[in-house]
């Protein structure tokens, strides 16, 4: 998504790598996707899914 739309920012981390941040967010498994704060995704969603989620964090 953040390859089609300037609107959208995305970042991948090396969850090994940042402790801090596994605790913070409470990743028990990847891929974990957090959008907006608001809404989380762990674990590999069908695109329709996933973008489903994704507009949930919208609302």
């Amino acid at each position: 998504m953040a390859l089609e739309n300037t609107h959208i920012t995305a970042s991948a981390v090396a969850a090994i790598e940042y402790p801090d941040l596994v605790r913070e967010y409470r990743v028990t498994g990847v891929p974990k996707t957090v959008v907006n704060e608001r809404v989380e995704i762990l674990g590999a969603e069908p695109e329709a899914s996933f973008v489903a989620h994704v507009l949930e964090a919208l609302a």
